[in-house]
Order: structure tokens, then sequence, then C-alpha cells
């Protein structure tokens, strides 16, 4: 199966999980049949925006980082992440994204169920 991105439903998500600005979400799947797959998204964070601090139990979220620069809050400590970069995040830690750069963050997102 395919999925063309013309195929993928967007949402405006304002101060996302009480970040800054608004991230627009590029939805793929709403799960799949072992029910494990729970988001699959395209994210992008214009400059300035941010997704806020959040904790992750019962599940691991993946951010792959696409275009443009960041800076990661990974489970208390900061970190930069660019184009090639990935982001790992379960078993009750946290994170938060903020982009950094003049230009679109661009990162796809993935959280799979425990």
């Amino acid at each position: 199966m395919i999925v063309r991105k013309t195929e993928t439903r967007l949402e405006e998500k304002p101060q996302m999980r009480g970040g800054v600005g608004t991230a627009s979400l590029y939805h793929y799947t709403a799960g799949d049949p072992t029910r494990r797959l729970r988001f699959l998204a395209e994210i992008n964070l214009p400059p300035g925006a941010s997704i806020g601090y959040h904790q992750h139990c019962g599940e691991t979220e993946y951010f792959y980082f696409r275009e443009g620069a960041g800076l990661v809050n990974d489970n208390g400590s900061e970190y930069p992440v660019g184009p090639g970069d990935l982001l790992i995040t379960g078993g009750g830690a946290s994170h938060g994204v903020r982009n950094t750069g003049d230009k679109a963050l661009v990162f796809g997102a993935i959280i799979i169920t425990d």
C-alpha cells in the first residue's frame, strides 16, 4: 500500500503540548492492524515554534529530522538537532523540541505502543 502526501490529513495544532506557535501535522495513518502504531505523521514547525515538553509512558516516539535546525530537550538535557538525526523517547522519558533556525523544522514522528 502506498499513501501519497496528497492523501494525508492536514491538522494545524496551535501550542502543541504547551509549545509556542502552530505545528502543521500531515497524518499518514490513524493506526495499523496490529494496533501498535498509534501515530504516524510529518510535522512542520515554523521558525520559533515548539512542541512542549511532555512524557511518553507505555509507548515510544521516534522523531526523524529531515530539514531545518532545532533544539531538543531530551529528558532534561538539551541537544541541537538537524537533518539525519533521530530522537527516541519512551519508557517514561520526556521530550520537547523547538525550531531554532530561520526555515521550517521538518521531521517524521512515529509513536508505537508497548
